[in-house]
């Protein structure tokens, strides 16, 4: 076990604490994952990228995690509210499919983009409609202990009598009466005791496709109690780590929090984690608001909003250049700058196997490199601080741009402690990898070929005195856009990006 110690942030405390996990070194950790009803966009990266960076630093620590998202394929309705039709039944019915059918298929491209940006495949992805039995036992539990009641083939959430004993909003810090007050702007209660109530089981109205039976009615569970109850089913009645995007705090993770206590008596989560969204000119993107973009879309430059294509590590980059829990607004010229800087690390991380290397480091290597390694740990410690972890691996991409230009000098020893943090915190932790390093090897070594045979012709003319020529050939070079020097240790030349 590594000797780091971690602090994250818990949106139910509101602070910072260090990560104990309940079982070391075993660590639970469930995170929402997509409702498969469409292509997966910006809004998916973030939450998928951010779990993802935790993932890989708790597993770096030393600690075994089993890391559970799950998929939702049942129960997501129109306006995310108690009525309505399934979103995943209502493009089926459109488009003359099967339910599983365009759940599957959307699941496909949802791995597929996952994928691509680079994110770790979770340990265990359940599905919604693969774990019925398992949500109709929570809701059995819940009526148990007298928390739910049935109307008409429903079972709904009694927030009023779990009030008296819990405390409904603990997460989201709003109050009851906060709640029912919200709620009263909607016209009547229909089935339920108060407005504010919730499902927990929905009785199927005739035409409605997805439908399994039980003990209250022909129908399908509520949306919140999928992750209540795969959470328990795999990761025990109480785990570590739930996350999800901020949008989810309320209604969602303040429902799961109240089955929970209300299932089993007592809390299942202890750090629930949060990341922020990801915005438009200050505004949530979504479809609604007519500027939503797909990944696809991204990776294609296939919308107007874009000025060409970016490739998913530009969109890893773009994403971790924020805190996590900081919001981040999307802009084209934004995008242009991640793929800068991510080609900018690429080249540096490229360039270490190729630094002249002296019998000793200079000073100002060594103030980089020395505190190198802890300061990317302390930032990650940090509530994972990604973007100080960038600005910490950008100075040591200015040390490996000093020592081509013979500026400052780096040992051996300065070359593989490099070479060692440079690849843990931008390759293993970060998730980030170069899209093209086949195709910029082989560039390079073209270049390489062809501008050592150039030089060599640059070398005769100076031999032979022809200064004009020698002059020429640089020249030529540097409008080409290479960089040649002479130096006392001989020629050296880079390709300036």
């Amino acid at each position: 076990m590594s000797t780091q110690t971690l602090l994250i942030y818990n949106t139910l405390t509101r602070q910072k604490e260090r990560f104990e996990p309940l079982n070391a070194p075993n660590v639970g950790m469930y995170v929402c994952g997509p409702t498969v009803y469409g292509d997966p966009h910006l809004g998916h990266a973030r939450p998928a990228i951010t779990f993802d960076v935790l993932f890989r630093y708790l597993k770096h620590l030393g600690y075994k995690v089993r890391y559970v998202r799950n998929i939702t394929d049942v129960g997501h309705l129109e306006h995310d509210a108690d009525d309505g039709e399934d979103k995943i039944a209502k493009k089926a019915r459109l488009e003359q499919l099967e339910p599983m059918e365009i759940a599957q298929y959307y699941t496909n491209r949802y791995h597929a983009a996952m994928d691509a940006l680079g994110c770790l495949r979770p340990s265990i992805e359940p599905h919604a409609t693969g774990h019925i039995i398992e949500q109709q036992q929570l809701v059995k539990d819940i009526l148990d202990h007298g928390f739910a009641y049935e109307s008409n083939g429903s079972i709904y959430f009694d927030i009023e009598a779990y009030n008296k004993k819990h405390r409904y909003g603990i997460l989201s810090g709003r109050s009851l009466e906060n709640i029912k007050d919200a709620s009263r702007e909607l016209d009547g209660v229909g089935e339920k005791h108060n407005q504010a109530d919730f499902a927990l089981w929905k009785k199927a109205s005739p035409e409605h496709i997805m439908r399994w039976p039980s003990p209250w009615s022909d129908g399908f569970p509520g949306w919140h109690c999928e992750c209540t109850a795969m959470g328990k089913k795999y990761l025990g009645t109480e785990f570590d780590i739930h996350g999800g995007g901020m949008d989810l705090v309320f209604p969602h993770h303040e429902c799961e929090i109240a089955q929970a206590v209300a299932s089993q008596g007592k809390p299942m989560v202890k750090y629930w984690m949060h990341n922020n969204m990801i915005t438009i000119n200050g505004q949530k993107m979504g479809k609604s608001l007519g500027n939503f973009i797909t990944l696809e879309q991204f990776f294609t430059g296939n919308h107007e909003k874009l000025s060409k294509a970016y490739s998913p590590m530009t969109i890893r980059f773009f994403i971790l250049s924020a805190h996590y829990r900081g919001t981040v607004d999307f802009s084209d010229e934004a995008l242009q700058a991640a793929e800068k800087g991510l080609e900018k690390l690429m080249t540096a991380i490229s360039d270490i196997e190729r630094l002249p290397l002296a019998a000793d480091c200079s000073i100002e290597t060594q103030k980089v490199l020395s505190p190198l390694r802890q300061k990317c740990y302390d930032a990650m410690n940090d509530d994972l601080a990604t973007p100080q972890v960038i600005s910490h691996l950008f100075d040591a991409c200015t040390i490996v741009n000093k020592v081509l230009d013979h500026q400052l000098d780096i040992c051996e020893e300065g070359q593989k402690e490099l070479r060692e943090v440079m690849h843990l915190f931008a390759f293993d932790i970060l998730g980030l990898k170069d899209d093209h390093s086949t195709a910029n090897q082989e560039r390079e070594e073209a270049y390489s070929k062809v501008v050592d045979m150039v030089l060599d012709l640059r070398a005769k003319a100076k031999a032979a005195k022809d200064w004009a020529t020698s002059d020429q050939i640089r020249d030529a070079l540097a409008d080409a856009g290479f960089e040649v020097k002479d130096t006392k240790d001989g020629v050296t030349w880079k390709l300036n990006k």
